[in-house]
């Protein structure tokens, strides 16, 4: 079936390649896709549920990290933390996964396909030109990883940022952000540049966090029909622990404190440091038969360390309760460099409209950890049972290693006109990715993967003012060296190697409603989006072996998500502006039959049972059933305005097994802000206060173990990040 569906979907954009040199007059038919720019933005015509967040908005939203703006889509969620960078989720893909890993959501940033070796995003929230979201599955375009949608980000540029802007905010908890940016202007050229540092003490103890950015753009205009920008960014992050707190009692009796002596308790990881930077050039040319050419190329670097592992047992492998507050096991070093070349060509008539991309990848990824302090060789069983003190010193390695990664892709999009009021639209792209894996164990291993993505829409426009949409999209996540070759590489357990894994992939199936009335817009979706050939292990990702099962990585699970999707704005009245976003999510796995957990204390000796549960039909963990966002703006003058937000979510189980249960809450927002000029300067005031009821509630609950090794599963072994409850932030900008 999938083939028959494939070769549709090549036959659609081949004849529409064959047709276009058929046309002569140009018309309104246009193709609005782009992995480079969003100079292309319009919804209608899209076959897909697409969103636009434009820079003004984040400004005016005055967000201390980008949840604060994306909750106003329906179907996004984050995994918040401590700090300003975060995980991106799209229709509950990936809300299970909380170690690192990639989330399901391609995030491209001025065409850079961005992906932190944290797992998670940072974003300067102040140099932010539009946000757009697509979302389902998305590979057509943006290839690995698009599982589930994808968040495209466009920095600042152009001439309307030639003046001079200070800013300076101050809030709880240590809050404080700092901001200036110089810009310039005239007929053949304009550039700016921006420096700003957001920092905190953070609620819990040890979860301090700063951030500085240093970035600019220039963008010279060659002619009346072409012009080239070159943008780059500099980021340090510095960050402490995530704020995770060790169970439920100690969440409700002193949220703010990770630990109590317990050093079970402390997070896993702390003390990151990271730096990002950021480079690239695109070069633009429009022609005259309304046809337009965008080539990009690209340098985006990541270097970060932090420290893992909680000493809880000394070099005999007696159990601790009592470590300094530094004694954790490895220090952990990866570099990161992602380079790329993109070029895309689009040209529009009267009836059809393509476009044809190129993808050029080169990535390296190294990974090194070593040992900080003195770790035993533990021996279980047999008559030679026992311990070897000091097996391994401070400085040793751990693991060392280095993958290139190569992409080589090809992609394009066909939009024909059946009639005035209906279009229908195909997507296909060819993934090559080339993995070349070697380590300091001689280890070395080469795959390659060919993967073929698309998309077949259409759009129905009843009248003006309403339309119908309809498609069907595909995603994909290529194996890493690490899940098929885990036996080799693997730093622990004992997974085995499978080098015959496949590529995993998302169906989309999305039918929605787009319309005006009265002024109001209305924009409802109604989506299944299916998970095959899942990658996970065969205990289960975070799972357990009791040496029963062959552990190791494998095709073995499979996922279901169906919901919908609803966003209603406009003016309610004069002056009385709104936006509404709801999501109705049910998210299921349809195959997981073996969740191994192991209960009870590990000791020098033994180790503690496995228990294995058939988990298939279990609601996904952090995903809520229902989730609602209401923002209203009352313009009280021209220069004074008035907001409210409110932010629900109704219950959600932390854990696989679906025995614990984290309750819903609703939250409640309010600001203010005025503008004003004095003296020629563009002054602007305002102040916000999120949580203003101080509700007590989770950012973040999680627990897939045993974590107090009592024997018990429960409420006890959460990961969880408490929220901070009431949060006062207020601030003074002046343009001039």
């Amino acid at each position: 079936m999938e083939r028959v569906k494939t070769g549709i979907v090549v036959s659609s954009l081949l004849l529409g390649l064959s047709a276009v040199n058929a046309t002569e007059d140009l018309g309104e038919i246009q193709i609005y896709s782009s992995t480079i720019d969003d100079k292309f933005e319009a919804k209608k015509g899209e076959a897909s549920s697409v969103t636009t967040i434009s820079g003004e908005k984040v400004e005016e939203a005055h967000a201390t990290n980008i949840n604060e703006v994306l909750r106003s889509i329906p179907g996004i969620t984050s995994e918040v933390t401590t700090g300003d960078s975060l995980k991106i989720h799209i229709r509950g893909v990936e809300n299970q996964m909380y170690m690192g890993e990639k989330p399901g959501v391609a995030v491209v940033i001025d065409g850079v396909p961005v992906f932190e070796r944290t797992g998670s995003v940072n974003i300067d929230l102040d140099n932010i030109e539009s946000i757009k979201v697509i979302k389902g599955g998305a590979s057509y375009l943006f290839g690995d990883d698009a599982l589930s949608g994808a968040v495209i980000i466009t920095t600042k540029k152009g001439a309307k940022y030639d003046h001079n802007f200070v800013s300076v905010e101050k809030g709880s908890f240590g809050y404080q952000k700092l901001l200036a940016r110089t810009g310039y202007s005239n007929e053949d050229l304009s550039f700016h540049l921006q420096a700003s540092e957001r920092k905190a003490d953070g609620y819990h103890e040890d979860s301090d966090y700063s951030a500085k950015y240093l970035n600019g753009k220039l963008q010279y205009y060659i002619d009346e029909t072409s012009d080239i920008t070159f943008g780059a960014e500099y980021s340090k992050r510095e960050k402490d622990s995530h704020g995770t707190v060790g169970g439920a009692t100690e969440a409700a009796n002193n949220p703010k404190s990770i630990y109590l002596g317990d050093q079970d308790s402390r997070d896993y990881t702390r003390d990151f440091d990271v730096e990002l930077g950021k480079f690239f050039a695109t070069y633009s040319k429009d022609f005259e038969d309304n046809s337009n050419l965008l080539v990009n190329a690209y340098v985006y670097t990541d270097d970060t360390e932090f420290i893992s592992a909680p000493q809880t047992k000394d070099a005999n492998g007696t159990k601790q309760d009592y470590f300094d507050d530094n004694d954790y096991v490895y220090n952990n070093y990866y570099e990161q460099t992602q380079r790329g070349i993109k070029s895309e060509y689009r040209t529009a008539s009267e009836s059809h409209a393509t476009l044809l991309g190129l993808d050029l990848r080169s990535n390296e990824y190294k990974n090194k950890s070593t040992y900080r302090v003195a770790q035993a060789l533990v021996v279980y069983g047999g008559p030679s049972a026992g311990v070897y003190p000091d097996y391994y010193q401070p400085g040793d390695f751990k693991s060392d290693s280095a993958t290139d990664e190569k992409v080589f892709a090809l992609y394009g999009e066909y939009k024909y006109a059946l009639s005035k009021k209906w279009s229908v639209t195909s997507n296909l792209r060819y993934d090559l990715i080339k993995l070349d894996y070697s380590d300091y164990l001689d280890n070395a291993y080469k795959e390659d993967f060919n993967v073929w993505s698309y998309r077949l829409g259409t759009n129905y426009q009843f009248n003006d003012n309403t339309a119908f949409y309809a498609n069907f999209s595909t995603g994909f996540r290529a194996p890493t060296v690490q899940q098929l070759y885990a036996g080799d590489v693997s730093t622990w357990g004992d997974t085995q190697n499978n080098p015959d894994l496949d590529p995993e992939k998302s169906l989309n199936y999305e039918v929605g409603v787009r319309a005006i009335k009265s002024g109001i817009t209305y924009d409802v979706s109604l989506f299944q989006l299916d998970r095959k050939d899942y990658i996970m292990k065969t205990t289960g990702n975070y799972g357990e072996s009791d040496g029963s099962i062959v552990e190791m990585w494998d095709n073995i699970g499979g996922a279901r998500h169906r919901g919908l999707e609803l966003a209603v704005s406009g003016q309610l009245m004069k002056h009385l502006n709104f936006n509404l976003a709801y999501t109705y999510l049910d998210a299921e796995y349809t195959d997981y039959k073996n969740f191994g957990i192991a209960m009870g204390e590990s000791t020098s000796w033994s180790t503690a049972p496995v228990y294995y549960y058939d988990v298939t039909g279990n609601t996904i963990p952090r995903t809520s059933k229902h989730q609602f966002n209401i923002i209203t703006e009352y313009l009280a003058t021209d220069n004074l305005k008035f907001t409210t937000e409110i932010n629900a979510k109704s219950n959600y189980y932390a854990d696989d097994l679906n025995q614990i249960k984290i309750g819903g809450h609703a939250t409640l927002d309010l600001g203010v802000d005025y503008k004003t000029k004095f003296n020629g300067y563009e002054v602007r005031m305002f102040a916000r206060v999120d949580n203003i009821f101080d509700k007590q509630y989770y950012n973040t609950a999680r627990s897939s173990s045993d974590r107090n090794e009592d024997g018990v599963f429960d409420a006890e072994d959460l990961s969880i990040t408490v929220n901070q409850g009431r949060m006062v932030t207020a601030g003074l900008s002046m343009k001039f």
